[in-house]
């Protein structure tokens, strides 16, 4: 659910994500009530819209796995996999993948 017109969102409920391949085992469960944003620059909204719902679940994972304290690079393969997942193109994702792994590295 969005917030208040921002870009920022609320789970209204969970997100299960099973890391890896299927049949891993290794889950990783982001709670109902979470918040998380789709931090897109302004300037780039025409080309990627954080309100796109492709990109929903995979920022929500994304934020969860940082706030639990995983590295950039490997909350980035998971956020990468969920983008796949939800149909995003190859070169999409790419350019997302490195945004959110050079974020706070810029």
């Amino acid at each position: 659910m969005r917030i208040d017109g921002t870009d920022r969102y609320r789970l209204t409920g969970p997100v299960m994500w099973e890391i890896g391949v299927k049949g891993s085992g290794l889950w990783v469960s982001v709670p109902r009530g979470r918040g998380f944003d789709v931090s897109v620059p302004r300037g780039l909204h025409w080309a990627v819209s954080p309100h796109d719902p492709r990109y929903l679940k995979a920022a929500a994972l994304h934020d969860d796995l940082l706030a639990r304290g995983w590295d950039r690079v490997t909350a980035g393969a998971v956020f990468h996999d969920a983008l796949r997942a939800d149909g995003v193109g190859p070169v999409r994702r790419l350019a997302m993948l490195l945004a959110v792994i050079l974020w706070r590295w810029s």
